[in-house]
């Protein structure tokens, strides 16, 4: 099963909850990559996993020109609307309907850690880029400066046992680990870099109503039910109430650049 095939129908059914209450959320290390790549007019970027496409819409008006791809057709909708400009695509990671050498730049914000094969996925971005370019991988930041590693513990322990050899969702954080992966792939590590990343969320409902949205949570839903996966979430942000009623979540995120 490719990523597409499981990971499309676990997105699907709350795309428009994550465009609209997550992706915004992510915007600090969206700017931090299209900082460290130059993300400028004329230039062409992928961005593989591009989800509801708000780093594609925020890359489009830095003036590149833009191409998105992404396994859930709901969520590549909501793309659809907010870059109506762009080149939007469905697929699997590990097999991109693009020739050879074809983009000047290639972002995948949280999307390889997806993958049904993350080492594959990557060979076929730095078979898509032009030579000598930048592509951009960005996972979660180590998990001690993390305070949502308590909201993707309460999702994993919905879950059934995972098959063994299974890594965790912190599996590229672990120092070396982006480095080693893209060396493998062919590409050459070039610089990386931690982006704190709060995530705030005005009440409580609105914080798990977010959480929910989320592939894994979906996943935890159909194990365990929606009430389950509902009274976890609430229970993992309880340390995270805020005096005005709000929640938030200190978190970093770590890109690393790499050559084509």
């Amino acid at each position: 099963m490719g990523s597409a095939e499981l990971q499309g129908k676990l997105w699907g059914p709350g795309a428009r909850d994550w465009a609209e209450l997550n992706e915004p959320a992510c915007t600090p290390f969206y700017e931090a990559v299209f900082d460290a790549i130059g993300v400028r007019p004329g230039m062409t970027l992928l961005d593989a996993g591009c989800g509801g496409g708000f780093a594609l819409q925020l890359a489009a008006k830095r003036g590149a020109t833009v191409t998105g791809f992404d396994a859930c057709a709901p969520l590549l909708d909501i793309a659809r609307e907010r870059v109506p400009a762009a080149d939007i695509r469905q697929g699997d990671l590990e097999s991109l309907p693009f020739a050879g050498h074809t983009f000047d730049a290639i972002t995948a914000f949280n999307s390889v850690q997806f993958a049904a094969d993350p080492p594959a996925a990557l060979r076929e971005l730095r078979r898509v880029a032009k030579p000598g370019t930048p592509v951009a991988i960005v996972t979660w930041g180590a998990p001690e400066r993390c305070q949502s590693r308590v909201i993707l513990g309460a999702i994993g322990g919905l879950l059934p046992p995972p098959p063994p050899g299974a890594e965790g969702p912190f599996a590229l954080s672990v120092p070396g680990k982006l480095e080693e992966l893209a060396q493998a792939a062919g590409l050459t590590p070039q610089r990386a870099d931690d982006v704190p990343t709060p995530l705030i969320y005005p009440d409580l409902n609105t914080a798990v109503r977010t959480q929910l949205s989320s592939g894994p949570a979906r996943m935890a839903i159909e194990h365990a039910g929606e009430p389950a996966t509902r009274e976890a979430l609430a229970a993992a942000f309880a340390d995270s109430g805020q005096p005005d009623g709000s929640y938030r979540q200190d978190n970093v995120f770590r890109y690393l650049i790499a050559q084509a």
